[in-house]
């Protein structure tokens, strides 16, 4: 039997729009090509720890359904807040401190919370898509088609103009773990500006909540589309940058690098979601700005209108 939906792309929005037609009473089928699903919500066991690869924390926000998930997922210890002050690094390494919402993080990694939302849905993974139209994927009934990828990506897929026309940065996620911590206790993040190389810095340890001595570095785009080809060809110049931001002295002790070709829009449409009959499309550039919980209202919100409809 075919099923009311069909969602390709097991990020968050796509998991949210999932559980919104499945908690309608509608069935719903999603299809993600990873391992394991997640999207840029991307958790990786690295020595033997989670470290997130993707997002860096959420906010809630006033998204109010969004902030009834987030204390289901507080009150689990599935996500536990994590800080409402990071600094901002000059170029010369000055530091001011940028105090701001609550960011929020996961003690199993971010991908835990994708993982969770996934819980009770039917979930092929390693499913590769290579053509969808309305009401079809590969060319098999497939009810109401829903895209919750990066546009890029979506466009890959149909010749259905999904309407946002967002461009996309590149970024790539450099983890550096040193035997002991090199920087303040207070650092918990940094926003860096005016750097070639680096634009954010996250303590992973601090976020995780087991101390671990471990930074994940965010390239700027620009260091990214150097390296798309050879992502750990990112690493020297990153490690070069991060010591000489936070005068650091020592070099760390192992190094990882994961790319994101897709990693954000550079604007978003203001809209919730694209709707069409048959093909639809969710995601973070699909709201006010780009943001997990922007990602997750989308997904929700199309997910609603679906099982409405």
């Amino acid at each position: 039997m075919t099923q009311d939906v069909t969602v390709i792309g097991g990020g968050i929005s796509g998991l949210a729009c999932a559980r919104a037609v499945h908690d309608a009473g509608k069935t719903v089928r999603v299809l993600d090509r990873g391992r394991r699903v997640g999207g840029r919500l991307s958790s990786r066991t690295i020595e033997g720890r989670p470290v997130d690869l993707g997002a860096s924390y959420f906010v809630v926000g006033e998204a109010e359904r969004f902030a009834h998930v987030v204390a289901d997922w507080a009150e689990r210890d599935l996500a536990r807040p994590w800080t409402d002050t990071f600094v901002v690094i000059d170029a010369d390494g000055n530091q001011t401190p940028k105090p701001g919402p609550m960011r929020w993080a996961a003690p199993r990694g971010l991908r835990s919370l994708a993982l969770d939302l996934a819980q009770g849905l039917d979930v092929v993974s390693e499913r590769a898509v290579e053509r969808v139209e309305p009401y079809r994927v590969g060319g098999e009934p497939s009810g109401e088609v829903v895209l919750a990828m990066p546009e890029p990506q979506a466009a890959r897929l149909t010749d259905v103009r999904l309407g946002s026309g967002a461009e996309w940065e590149p970024v790539i996620a450099v983890v550096l773990r040193w035997d002991e911590r090199q920087w303040p206790a207070d650092l918990h993040g940094a926003f860096v500006d005016g750097d070639p190389d680096v634009s954010f810095i996250a303590d992973d340890g601090d976020r995780r909540g087991d101390g671990a001595p471990v930074l994940v570095v965010h390239t700027t785009a620009d260091r990214a589309r150097r390296h798309l080809g050879d992502p750990g060809g990112a690493i020297p110049p990153i490690v070069d940058a991060t010591r000489r931001l936070l005068r650091i002295d020592a070099d760390p002790v192992s190094t990882f690098a994961h790319r994101w070709t897709f990693a954000r829009p550079t604007e978003t449409t203001g809209r919730p979601f694209f709707r069409s009959p048959g093909l639809s499309a969710c995601g973070d550039a699909w709201g006010e700005s780009s943001a997990v919980r922007t990602a997750w209202a989308s997904g929700d919100a199309l997910g609603r209108v679906l099982a409405a409809s």
